[in-house]
């Protein structure tokens, strides 16, 4: 693999994938220690609203800040920070202490997510930044993959300051990875990056492709994030599935995305064309939401699993496409900005679907719930199809020469 800047790229990548298991790794070992000590439901589920919230509410915020300060400097004094504040939480023991210190570790992550994922088009050529993207994806599953493990393991053998405490190593080598990186975004004194005088300001919302297809985005995602929690039931309550066979089920999904990724990574990297990078996204969505409610067709586990090896790989399609799409249509100056609403709405549509998957299970059973989910991801599709058909058809439409009277 040959990038423009192949030790910033590996190292922006590492860097999320600890920034990353570091947050989940932490939310996991505080969950697990609120639950032994007795707190009740309540608590940690505040507990998963703080590691979240932050993420949605001040995408707005964080955007900004990710496009005016210097990329090197945020990066280091956040994963600074992250590392104190994970310290002194290995030595906290009160509820409500505990959700405010996780809040600030997740007004974190709100600022490194977008820094780290506008880094990597300033490091590499258009060719190149679907590979990536690829990269940085991998690290960051392999993080989400590594870190609930390791903290079950370690809260298990030996509480939960241990665990609390390599979280905090994890965040110094963020830090470290930030002070390395030699590509820097921002501006030392502050100001944010300009655009070339002719350009108009960059409004997400006002561009219909990424405005449409970040609707469709988040629709699926609400889905999804429901299918997270109704899984649970629909593989051990109605298909009776084993706690090992849910594992197993449940990694596939993770293994699919993982393949997705690379594979769609080689096709994009042929793709000179927007539109045909929206179309794919397009499929890539329905795709998934396609794989998921046929999973309610079968009656065994067995027939389910390739499912979810399917619905993986499509993930992993839509993960590259949808970040090479705001690398490419929005400026430079701006992909703070872009990239911390994507992440914003992303987040905000898959927290709102686990809320509602609890109400939901009270009401309908879980294959019909699971078929119901899917599909509904699978009409949002096809209804953002025209507008996004008639926005690529009025982008791909030739502009007619103005000839000079005479």
């Amino acid at each position: 693999m040959s990038f423009t800047s192949a030790r910033d790229v590996h190292l922006a990548a590492g860097a999320r994938g600890l920034s990353v298991a570091g947050d989940l790794m932490a939310a996991t070992t505080l969950a697990l220690t609120l639950q032994s000590a007795g707190a009740g439901g309540f608590a940690v589920s505040g507990l998963m609203l703080a590691g979240v919230l932050p993420l949605v509410l001040l995408a707005p915020l964080t955007g900004r800040v990710v496009d005016r300060v210097d990329s090197r400097w945020l990066l280091a004094g956040v994963g600074l920070a992250q590392a104190a504040v994970c310290t002194l939480l290995s030595f906290v023991g009160t509820p409500l202490l505990i959700i405010a210190l996780v809040t600030v570790i997740a007004c974190g992550l709100a600022l490194t997510q977008p820094a780290l994922a506008a880094l990597l088009p300033a490091m590499v050529g258009r060719e190149d930044l679907p590979r990536a993207m690829a990269l940085s994806q991998t690290a960051t599953s392999i993080g989400a993959l590594a870190a609930p493990v390791l903290a079950g393991v370690l809260v298990g053998q030996f509480g939960a300051r241990v665990p609390l405490l390599l979280v905090a190593v994890m965040f110094l080598g963020l830090a470290a990875a930030g002070l390395l990186i030699r590509t820097r975004r921002g501006r030392a004194d502050g100001s944010p990056a300009r655009e070339a005088p002719s350009t108009p300001p960059f409004r997400y919302w006002r561009d219909p492709l990424l405005g449409a297809i970040t609707v469709a985005i988040s629709g699926v995602v609400l889905g999804v994030g429901a299918i997270n929690v109704v899984a649970i039931f629909y593989l051990r309550e109605t298909l009776h599935a084993s706690t090992t066979a849910y594992g197993l089920i449940e990694a596939l999904w993770a293994a699919g995305l993982l393949a997705g990724t690379w594979v769609t990574a080689r096709v994009v990297r042929r793709m000179r064309d927007d539109g045909a990078l929206v179309y794919g996204t397009l499929c890539t969505l329905a795709g998934t939401c396609l794989a998921i409610a046929a999973m309610a067709v079968f009656p065994a586990v067995v027939w389910v699993a390739p499912l979810y090896l399917v619905g993986g790989f499509f993930n992993g399609g839509l993960n590259v496409q949808q970040n090479v799409l705001v690398a490419r249509r929005v400026p430079a100056a701006s992909h703070g900005r872009a990239f911390a609403i994507l992440v914003g709405w992303v987040q905000g549509a898959s927290l709102t679907g686990y809320a509602l998957a609890g109400f939901m299970l009270e009401a309908l059973a879980p294959r019909t719930l699971v078929f119901a989910l899917g599909t509904a991801g699978a009409l949002v599709c096809a209804l953002v199809a025209a507008p996004i058909v008639r926005a690529i058809h009025r982008e791909r439409r030739p502009v007619a020469p103005v000839l000079a009277a005479t």
